[in-house]
């Protein structure tokens, strides 16, 4: 039997109060799930779920006061550790695809088998607790990772945003995913790697008064103090800010080693790193690249843009990057261009895994007022777009986590 430090913690929100006892009968004898509660509206259960902090929600989709798309939205805004399964009575397609967006684990059709509804508890809760560990375990927050790092380095993720051709939204995309990434658990870094030109702190409306340059010349002796000041804080968000400089030809005095060393440094302080890079290949950019953990390749539907994003992904093996790790991203989607996301996958061999659409009446006011437009109206196409690359940055995370668990399980019997 599991303990109960191992158990996964559900929540049950339901109206119908038949249901919710059903649900709770029919998993009271699986060892290793708990039953927190349950709740019989989506206000309740956003305020239970704050309270209890369960692993996994089981949400019914259709309740009075508030549909179950806009309370698993809340409430994976308030902690994105806790995991959503919606319970439906209709199998809509359109249902399934808006929950996905709000940030939905599984979407099953009432009533569910009880192997369906356990196998998707079961996935959902693993990634709750992987989630968590990983927060967890952040030294930084604890005032105990010091200057080394040691073997607390690579706990969080590093997240590079890149588009091989100037101009395709890159840096939109990566001020936005940091924000629809943020919430009170877990920190984020968000890394200007575009040195000549660098517009990160401009997008956020902030004043920049120190810089990379004050962290690279010591990136082999960094203290959390030390990197805490130099860096700013989105006050809006609590999004971390490392600026680029303030002068194009101060970029040459930071080295490609420079910044990957100040890159494993914050990993040990943030749980996620992301990397707005520049669209040439400089020494900083490779840098990054060689040790992320995901690489967000951004094109759009334009000709240059696909030949350079094509050229791009038939270099990644000499850079020795594993093509599972990038998440091909089509931006600026117009539906009235007969260049679609499925014919750009097949040329490529490269499932275009995420479609943001264009809306420039969204993105360029958010651009000058320096105001990202995720802290806006999140039930926006170009929003939940945002939101669903948010999720399968974490998802295939997760996946990647797994193999290399596999692997190592298959190497040690051996």
């Amino acid at each position: 039997m599991a303990s109960d430090d191992d158990k996964i913690r559900v929540l049950i929100v339901d109206d119908v109060a038949e249901t919710r006892e059903n649900i709770r009968k029919l998993l009271q004898f699986e060892g290793d799930l708990e039953v927190v509660g349950a709740e019989g509206s989506g206000r309740a259960g956003i305020e239970a779920s704050k309270a209890l902090k369960p692993d996994v929600v089981l949400m019914d989709i259709n309740m009075p006061d508030m549909d179950g798309i806009t309370a698993t939205e809340l409430i994976r805004k308030q902690n994105a550790a806790t995991q959503i399964v919606i319970l439906s009575v209709q199998g809509d397609p359109n249902y399934m695809r808006r929950a996905m967006l709000a940030g939905a684990r599984d979407f099953l059709t009432k009533p569910p088998a009880l192997d369906e509804l356990t196998s998707a508890i079961r996935r959902a809760g693993k990634m709750a607790h992987d989630e968590r560990a990983k927060v967890a375990a952040l030294p930084g927050l604890l005032g105990g990772a010091g200057g080394a790092g040691g073997a607390a380095l690579g706990l969080g993720k590093t997240i590079v945003v890149y588009g091989p051709k100037g101009g395709n939204g890159a840096t939109t995309i990566a001020v936005n995913l940091a924000v629809a990434l943020k919430n009170e658990e877990t920190p984020i870094a968000l890394v200007d790697a575009n040195l000549q030109f660098g517009d990160i702190a401009v997008f956020l409306n902030e004043q920049v008064r120190n810089t990379v340059l004050d962290l690279a010349p010591r990136a082999d002796e960094l203290d959390v103090e030390v990197v805490q000041n130099v860096m700013i804080n989105h006050a809006p968000t609590g999004i971390k800010i490392l600026a680029a400089p303030v002068r194009p030809e101060y970029a040459e005095n930071v080295s490609g080693d420079q910044f990957g060393q100040l890159l494993k440094f914050l990993r040990t302080m943030f749980a996620y790193v992301i990397i707005d890079a520049s669209s040439t290949l400089t020494d900083v950019v490779l840098s990054a690249m060689e040790s992320c953990d995901i690489l967000i390749l951004v094109t759009t539907q334009e000709i240059p843009a696909i030949k350079n994003a094509r050229l791009f992904l038939d270099l990644v093996n000499v850079l020795g990057i594993d093509r599972k790790r990038i998440i091909l991203t089509m931006n600026r989607f117009d539906k009235r261009i007969g260049i679609t996301p499925e014919k750009i996958g097949e040329s490529f061999k490269h499932e275009v895994s995420v479609v943001i659409p264009f809306e420039d009446r969204v993105v360029v006011p958010s651009v000058n007022r320096g105001v990202p437009f995720m802290l806006g109206d999140r039930t926006r196409p170009i929003a939940r777009s945002i939101l669903m690359l948010a999720e399968k940055v974490r998802t295939r995370l997760t996946e990647l986590a797994q193999q290399t668990e596999e692997k190592a399980a298959a190497s040690g019997k051996k």
